[in-house]
């Protein structure tokens, strides 16, 4: 048991370093509630899962390819990008009415998240080296059962993170103003501007060594 609550753990800590889909949470939290959050961090945990059997399955490594990582740099940096500029082009239409009512699609809200973690190469990477590493391990410590039930432990950690920065921006919408809401989406949409652009140098580098 202890075990299996170190695995959720790692889940925790593999989801709380700052990132886009942190950022797109927090943007999304603000702009539309709990379960817009949520979704863009459910989306993500989709890509995850994908990219998780791929390593169990061990055919990621057909994603290492240059050409290929290459592609998902350059996309993700036009993501990226293009949701940050958004968000700071509407963060001037933020009022406490707005945030009640909120336009976009729950499944929008998903499918932002689910995009910017598939073309993620962080993803590729920290999926390769993190849990190719613990399932390396674990796969001859333990069998194959209990390897998918401390799998699970991982996933669950993910879950409760991503249930917790649904919450917390959910909540700081309630108790904001109407302009720090719009600062705090400004600087969302600058970070994520600032990981498309850390992606685009990326994906220059592997087109043009």
């Amino acid at each position: 048991m202890n075990t299996f609550f170190g695995y959720i753990l790692l889940g925790l800590s593999l989801s709380a370093p700052i990132g886009p889909i942190n950022a797109s949470q927090l943007d999304k939290g603000l702009r539309g509630g709990f379960f817009h959050a949520w979704l863009v961090g459910l989306g993500a945990l989709t890509a995850d899962l994908i990219y998780m059997l791929l390593v169990y399955f061990g055919v990621v490594h057909v994603l290492d390819q240059p050409f290929i990582k290459a592609f998902l740099w350059f996309f993700g940096f036009f993501l990226l990008v293009y949701t940050g500029i958004e968000s700071i082009k509407t963060a001037g239409k933020i009022t406490t009415a707005s945030t009640r009512g909120y336009g976009e699609s729950h499944f929008k809200s998903f499918w932002s998240g689910f995009l910017m973690s598939l073309f993620n190469p962080l993803s590729i990477l920290f999926w390769l080296g993190i849990y190719g590493s613990v399932l390396a391990k674990a796969s001859s410590d333990y069998p194959m059962q209990q390897l998918l039930i401390y799998s699970g432990g991982i996933v669950l950690g993910i879950l409760l993170w991503d249930f917790s920065m649904a919450s917390a921006s959910s909540m700081f919408r309630r108790v904001l103003t109407p302009g720090v809401l719009k600062a705090i989406s400004v600087l969302s949409g600058l970070s994520l501007i600032g990981f498309g652009l850390y992606f685009g140098v990326q994906a220059y580098r592997l087109w043009f060594p």
